[in-house]
């Protein structure tokens, strides 16, 4: 009994340690499967990192291929890659354009370009990607065919027309050039990947005669209709700038000084001195105008236009595009100056309204548009205020609503104020001011105003004879819908031209330190501009017939019948600085007319903001309409060397 429980004792006594053993048989055996488990993750991690670094740059590569793609593309648009214009008998891609796209392409992303970003840095939480042409022949381009359109078919006998062999009028040209384009893609990592991209551009050119855009204010005079030996004559005098007419010059006995270019659709000029003479040349019967720059017939006709939508739409949003407004256009953007806003139904006979908006209270009223809108006839009075400001005082019956502009910045309206009373009450303060807007980016261009006068403008001047009307700074049109009388003076603060000879140094030469962007146009397009001075001479304090209008008159569109007239008492002289556009020649009943153009307009660039402007053949000269290209992927490759 006692051996065995010694033998029992022996035994648990060599069982010892036995659980220490175990655990830390456990112990290693956990570590090993964790370290066999951060090994994996990390391996993985590494894996992914490297596939996602990969597949960046993979991506980037690919998305650089499209890019360098349409960047050449982008290069084949009249000038940028092209030239704007070309002469007849030539093609409008020059030979070796290809080349030239080429090498810029090459050079623009010779070095890495990043693809995420706003343009200004890495946009957050993306992840980086680049992309770069790994040589200076790693895009390349070349023409593979040129083919034409035009007429008249080739001779019998005579080889087929092409780009080498051009018909007298080619109307259309097809170019197909083949491109290759390699790129090496970067990502976070410094992982690259290079892609091969290769096919066809297929470009298709439509030609039609060259025109640019031009303002009306351009012209010192235009006259639209004007029949050869129809009885009338122009007036005597000094006219400077270009002048045009849609029908040919009558001139008759006195002094006519033409300073600029002058030019008629009509091949002949008619001559009256007792009878009229028709002469395609620059004299005859006894008549010989002076033409300083020459006198050009059979010229294109200049195109109309078609009506004053853009003058009225410019009122609500200072673009000048989209066409007529609507009832629910002037509804939703104009306010009087009461603070009523304008009908939803009906037109009201009268009232003065501004496209502004208010808080939803009613307050804090802030100028959204270009201008102001005039409901019925009214009369208006333009007087400056201060260095840059400009008043309206604008009187319908027993009303007169005045609105005072001033650009200059405040404090607590940084762009400026536009201040509206009624009848001498307390104004009311919008902030802003009447601005011009781009119709295609909506960025405001800057201070420009319109007025337009759903009516008649029974009286326009400034606010004497002699005294400043328009203030440094306003660039300001006037519109109506029917007649604008002039009873008055309208004169710029600073004269921007000469108005008189100086020696050798001729009248309208431009005085740069007066030249501040003032300028004005007055403008209807179915009514006439009517003369009427009713301004005594304040030295004299008589009436004397002088007048002079500093602007760019227009009483033109496509079959109107509007003219500068005078049936009131005669003018002795009459000084027009700016220019005289009409569609018809009419009495203006005044023994001496001086037409000075304001050459600040000469380029067709600068002029009186929302002014009818037309498109203008440029002689002899062709432009090029491009169809949307086509692109045709022939191949693609992955040229990345795997490891």
């Amino acid at each position: 009994m006692q051996h065995a429980l010694r033998s029992k004792r022996r035994a648990k006594k060599d069982e010892r340690g036995v659980a220490l053993i175990t655990t830390l048989l456990l112990l290693m055996l956990l570590t090993g499967l964790t370290l066999t488990m951060a090994w994996s993750a990390r391996s993985d991690m590494l894996i992914n990192g490297y596939y996602r670094n990969f597949r960046g740059a993979f991506y980037a590569a690919d998305s650089g291929l499209n890019v360098v793609r349409q960047a050449a593309i982008n290069q084949f648009n009249p000038g940028v890659g092209l030239p704007a214009t070309f002469a007849a008998g030539t093609a409008p891609i020059p030979a070796g354009t290809e080349a030239t796209i080429a090498n810029t392409i090459n050079a623009n992303y010779a070095g890495f370009t990043a693809l995420t970003g706003s343009g200004k840095g890495q946009a957050a939480n993306s992840w980086p990607g680049q992309f770069k042409l790994p040589s200076n022949t790693s895009f390349q381009l070349t023409q593979a065919s040129c083919t034409v359109i035009g007429t008249p078919p080739p001779a019998v006998g005579q080889p087929a027309w092409s780009c080498t062999n051009l018909p007298p009028n080619t109307t259309q040209f097809t170019y197909i050039y083949n491109y290759a384009i390699t790129v090496q893609g970067q990502s976070h990592g410094g992982e690259n990947a290079t892609l091969f991209d290769r096919g066809q551009i297929t470009l298709v050119a439509n030609v039609v005669n060259a025109s640019s855009t031009t303002s009306f204010a351009a012209w010192g005079m235009f006259i639209d209709s004007s029949t050869i030996c129809d009885g009338s004559t122009l007036v005597p005098g000094t006219i400077s700038g270009p002048v045009f007419t849609n029908g040919s010059w009558n001139f008759g006995t006195g002094k006519y000084t033409f300073t600029d270019k002058v030019g008629s659709a009509g091949a002949k000029e008619g001559y009256q001195n007792g009878s009229c003479q028709q002469v395609a040349g620059p004299s005859g019967n006894g008549i010989s105008p002076t033409f300083q720059k020459g006198l050009s017939l059979g010229q294109p006709a200049v195109p109309l236009p078609t009506n004053d939508f853009n003058q009225q739409r410019a009122v609500l949003d200072g673009k000048g595009t989209g066409g007529q407004p609507t009832q629910s256009d002037l509804h939703n953007s104009l306010i009087d100056a009461k603070g009523n806003q304008y009908p939803s139904s009906g037109k009201p006979s009268s009232g003065v309204f501004l496209p502004y908006s208010t808080d939803g209270s009613g307050n804090n009223p802030t100028f959204n548009g270009g201008g102001i809108m005039v409901e019925g006839d009214a009369t208006v009075v333009l007087t400056p205020s201060g260095a840059a400001g400009q008043v309206y005082s604008i009187t319908q019956g027993s009303t007169t609503t005045t609105i005072t502009i001033d650009p200059t910045p405040k404090s607590g309206f940084p762009n400026g104020t536009t201040l509206v009373s009624v009848n001498g009450k307390s104004p009311t303060t919008i902030s802003g001011v009447p601005s011009q807007f781009d119709p295609a980016t909506g960025s405001k261009l800057g201070y420009d105003t319109m007025l337009y006068v759903d009516g008649n403008i029974t009286g326009l001047s400034g606010p004497g004879q002699g005294s400043a009307a328009i203030n440094d700074g306003t660039a300001l049109t006037i519109t109506a819908a029917k007649n604008v009388t002039l009873t008055g003076d309208l004169l710029y603060k600073s004269p921007p031209v000469t108005l008189t000879a100086n020696g050798t140094t001729p009248a309208d030469t431009l005085i740069p330190a007066n030249d501040h962007g003032q300028a004005l146009g007055v403008f209807t397009a179915s009514g006439d501009i009517i003369l009427n001075d009713t301004q005594i001479n304040p030295k004299t304090g008589k009436f004397d017939g002088i007048m002079e209008v500093d602007a760019s008159l227009a009483t033109i569109s496509a079959g109107g019948t509007g003219g500068l007239t005078n049936p009131n008492a005669q003018l002795q002289q009459l000084t027009i600085v700016g220019g005289r556009i009409q569609n018809n020649i009419k009495n203006i009943n005044t023994v001496t007319r001086n037409v000075l153009f304001d050459v600040r307009y000469a380029n067709g660039s600068f002029s009186p903001p929302w002014f009818p402007a037309t498109s203008v053949a440029l002689g002899g000269l062709k432009s090029a309409n491009f169809d949307p290209p086509k692109i045709q992927r022939l191949s693609w490759q992955n040229q990345t060397p795997y490891y």
